[in-house]
C-alpha cells in the first residue's frame, strides 16, 4: 500500500480501545424512479429494512448497477481491495473520481452538481468535515445493519456519518539512508536530520499533516486545546533546516527526497512492506511523546445518483468482510471492539498492527474546530523562510 498526495483533515472521532491500540460538470439528472420494495423512494431509505431487507437492497442496488466515489486512493488503507470486493461481490461498478481528491473536493462535487448524474453518491470524509457536510443538510440519514455496534461517540444519532478506520500518527523512516532511525519528536529536532523530515501534505487541507501537527504539540508541551506549541515545533524543524515542504509521496521516498515521514501508522506500515520487494527498508515508529489518533468518516450523498448502491456499499464496508479488508490494510476498523468479541475479526491481520500502549484520549469537536482555525492563520509563517 502506497500513500496518495494528501487526504482533508481529520477532525473528531477516536479509535477503539481493543485496538491499542470536482468539480462542476454537466451530466444526466439521478434517477428518481429507484424505489424500495414498498414504493418508496430509495433516496428516503434509511436503513436496509425500508427496502424489505438486503435481498431487496441488493436487487435495487443492481437495477442502478453503478456506484459513483470519490477521493478513495486504491492505496489509501486497501481501499483498492473493498472496491474490487464490492464489484466482484454484486456486480456493481465503481466508478472513483479524483482519487486523490481531498475532503473538501468532496463536499464541493456534492455541492456543484446536485441535481446531476456526476454527482458522488458516497463520501469518505475527515470527521470536521462530516459533521459541517451534515450541518448544511448534504447528507442522507442511514442505518446500516451493524449501526447499533459502533461506538457511541463515532456516529452521528441520525446515522447521516458515521466512523469507518483512524490511526495513529507515526514516523517513518528509510533505515538505509537514515543511519538511526527517529523514534520520537523530540528525536527529529537533532541535526542529524537536516533536510530530511517531511508531512504528507499541508496540515490545513491534509488530515495527515494536520494530525502530525496536533501530535507534535502534545509532545512539546502543548494539549487539545493548545496546538500552537505544534507550529512552534515546526518553525524550530524549519529553522534549523531539518523540516523539508516536499510532500511525502511513494515516488519521493525512493528518491531519497522524503526519508522521514510523518504520517498515519496504517500508511507507514503500508511503506514497509510496499518497499521489501524494492529493497528499502522503511521501520514505522509511532511516538510515545506525541500519541494522536483518528478516524475518518463515511456518508451517503443526500442527492446521490444511484441511492440504492450508495447505501449497499455502506453494508458492505460495515459487514465483517468489509471491516477486515480495512484491517489488512493495517488501519483500524471502528467495528474492531465488537467483532473481537464476536469472533470474526482477522486476527492474524490485528496482530501485524503498528504497537501501541496505553489508552488514547482525543479532542472535542470545539478543541478541534479551535485547532483548525489556528493552523489555518500561523501555518504558512511557521514554515516560511
Amino acid at each position: 500500500m502506497t500513500m496518495p498526495l494528501s487526504r482533508t483533515a481529520v477532525l473528531g472521532g477516536s479509535l477503539a480501545v481493543v485496538a491499542a491500540l470536482a468539480l462542476s460538470a454537466c451530466g444526466a439528472a439521478p434517477d428518481d424512479e429507484s424505489t424500495t420494495a414498498g414504493g418508496k423512494s430509495a433516496a428516503t431509505a434509511t436503513s436496509a429494512a425500508d427496502f424489505g431487507g438486503m435481498a431487496a437492497l441488493v436487487k435495487a442496488a443492481k437495477k442502478e448497477g453503478t456506484l459513483q466515489a470519490i477521493a478513495l486512493p486504491r492505496d489509501w488503507a486497501n481501499y483498492g481491495a473493498l472496491i474490487d470486493g464490492f464489484q466482484k461481490k454484486y456486480g456493481i461498478k465503481i466508478e472513483v473520481e479524483n482519487p486523490d481528491g481531498s475532503s473538501q473536493d468532496e463536499i464541493n462535487a456534492v455541492t456543484s452538481r446536485k441535481g446531476q448524474g456526476r454527482a458522488p453518491d458516497v463520501l469518505d470524509l475527515g470527521s470536521s468535515f462530516a459533521l459541517s457536510a451534515a450541518q448544511q443538510g448534504l447528507l442522507a440519514p442511514y442505518k446500516v445493519s451493524a449501526f447499533g455496534d459502533i461506538p457511541e461517540g463515532q456516529k452521528d444519532a441520525q446515522g447521516r456519518w458515521y466512523n469507518d478506520y483512524g490511526g495513529y500518527i507515526s514516523i517513518g523512516c528509510d533505515a538505509k539512508r537514515v543511519k538511526t532511525c527517529p523514534t520520537t519528536f523530540k528525536d527529529l529536532l537533532k541535526p542529524q536530520y537536516k533536510g530530511q523530515v517531511a508531512l504528507n501534505g499541508n496540515p490545513t487541507k491534509s488530515g495527515s499533516a494536520f494530525g502530525g501537527v496536533y501530535a507534535a504539540a502534545l509532545a512539546d508541551g502543548g494539549s487539545f486545546d493548545d496546538i500552537q506549541p505544534g507550529l512552534d515545533f515546526f518553525a524550530e524543524l524549519k529553522k534549523n533546516g531539518n523540516y523539508t515542504p516536499v510532500e511525502s509521496t511513494p515516488a519521493t521516498v525512493e528518491k531519497g527526497e522524503t526519508p522521514i515521514s510523518i504520517d498515519w501508522d496504517y500508511l507507514n506500515a503500508g511503506y514497509a512492506e510496499e518497499f521489501k520487494s524494492k529493497g528499502l527498508d522503511w521501520t514505522v515508529s509511532v511516538p510515545g511523546d506525541g500519541k494522536f489518533s483518528q478516524y475518518y468518516s463515511q456518508a451517503v450523498n443526500k442527492d446521490a445518483p444511484h441511492p440504492a448502491a450508495a447505501r449497499l456499499w455502506q453494508e458492505y464496508l460495515y459487514s465483517a468482510e468489509g471491516q477486515n479488508l480495512w484491517l489488512k490494510g493495517y488501519a483500524r476498523p471502528a467495528l474492531m471492539t465488537a467483532m473481537d468479541k464476536a469472533g470474526t475479526l482477522d486476527t492474524a491481520a490485528a496482530a501485524k498492527l503498528p504497537k501501541v500502549s496505553g489508552t488514547p484520549t482525543f479532542p472535542t469537536e470545539a478543541q478541534q474546530s479551535k485547532a483548525k482555525t489556528v493552523i489555518a492563520q500561523g501555518w504558512a509563517k511557521a514554515v516560511s523562510g
